[in-house]
């Protein structure tokens, strides 16, 4: 399955206009992918850099690398550390763009990484969520950042799905146990009312996907596991994992955005299972079909989940052809060409 035979036009023309120069680095960076001292490469890197919103995400950065309030980035949304730093993952940019970037991250670690490798809203243990937790190590690992907190990282968000060596919520002397939001192992959630949150299962796959293969411990491994089996018990498309009180799932699954933060939508599980090799899996197929039919007769996606005025920068017109989220896609149709057997 080549890309271009999924695609009503070349859409890849399009993402490469100068009009949007970050869209244009990542389109060169992902999907042209060249070389890291290629001359043209290096030219749109700083174009991206001077172009809104990038120079006004930067320029706003305390020089210390927090957003708007200092501590672990949670708040407010969504102008704090949490949420800029996915948007900059998001838009292809990485700590070595940067000093600044890079400068951020560290301090994002400081404020946010407990000693027992959760990544916390609040710097507390009890302040760990999945959503959270797969976000944040996804959007390091994608900038670029090196960092010996992120093997731990890896390693709780592993541990706390499988429950090895973690001791039950009930349990309160416990130095590593479940809490009020992270309560039990197979991405439970208190804010799902314990069962298990689907949403943060994506966000965790997601993580795993980025980091690299010769660190997948058998832990890892295990990990991985069970969020396939978890995410692949249903239909995806169908989106009915469990919710508070029985409710339908949220219409948010079938409105493709950018930038992504806690809500999940269908393509970000395709992209966390397609970066795992699961993008020819059967069971994936009416969503890949889903996603497909959702391109125009250019080979462009719509926009349809939009943070207006909400966070940095607007980054399109809701239902209007999107260059973020064509090259979203773009790039899934990529990793499975390259990763699926």
């Amino acid at each position: 399955m080549e890309r271009h035979d999924l695609l009503k036009a070349n859409s890849f023309d399009w993402v490469l206009e100068p009009d949007d120069p970050a869209a244009r680095y990542q389109a060169l960076k992902y999907l042209a992918r060249l070389a890291p001292d290629d001359a043209e490469l290096a030219a749109a890197r700083q174009a991206a850099l001077q172009s809104e919103p990038v120079r006004a995400i930067l320029e706003n950065m305390a020089p210390e690398g927090y957003w708007e309030k200092p501590g672990g980035g949670y708040g407010p949304k969504y102008f704090s550390g949490v949420w800029t730093l996915l948007t900059l993952a998001q838009m292809g940019l990485a700590a070595a763009d940067d000093p600044r970037i890079a400068t951020a991250c560290a301090y994002y670690l400081d404020h946010a990484f407990t000693p027992f490798g959760s990544i916390s809203y609040n710097g507390a243990p009890g302040g760990t969520i999945d959503c959270l937790q797969g976000n944040m190590c996804w959007a390091l690992t994608e900038l670029g950042y090196a960092d010996d907190r992120l093997e731990m990282a890896y390693d709780w968000m592993a541990r706390s799905n499988t429950g090895e060596g973690v001791a039950p919520l009930t349990e309160k002397k416990q130095a590593v146990r479940y809490y009020a939001y992270k309560c039990a192992p197979y991405f439970a959630c208190g804010a799902n009312q314990g069962q298990p949150c689907a949403w943060g299962a994506v966000k965790i796959m997601r993580a795993f996907a980025n980091w690299p293969a010769e660190k997948r411990t058998p832990l890892i491994q295990r990990a991985i596991q069970t969020g396939v089996d978890f995410l692949l018990c249903i239909d995806p498309l169908t989106a009915a994992y469990p919710t508070p009180d029985g409710q339908k799932p949220n219409r948010d699954w079938w409105l493709p955005g950018f930038p992504i933060f806690y809500i999940t939508d269908l393509l970000q599980l395709l992209e966390a299972l397609a970066g795992l090799g699961y993008g020819r899996d059967p069971r994936l197929q009416n969503t890949l079909t889903w996603i497909l039919n959702k391109q125009d007769k250019q080979g462009c996606w719509p926009l349809e989940y939009t943070y207006h005025r909400k966070t940095w920068a607007d980054f399109g017109t809701r239902n209007r052809p999107n260059k973020w989220v064509t090259l979203r896609v773009l790039r899934l149709l990529k990793t499975i060409d390259e990763k699926s057997a």
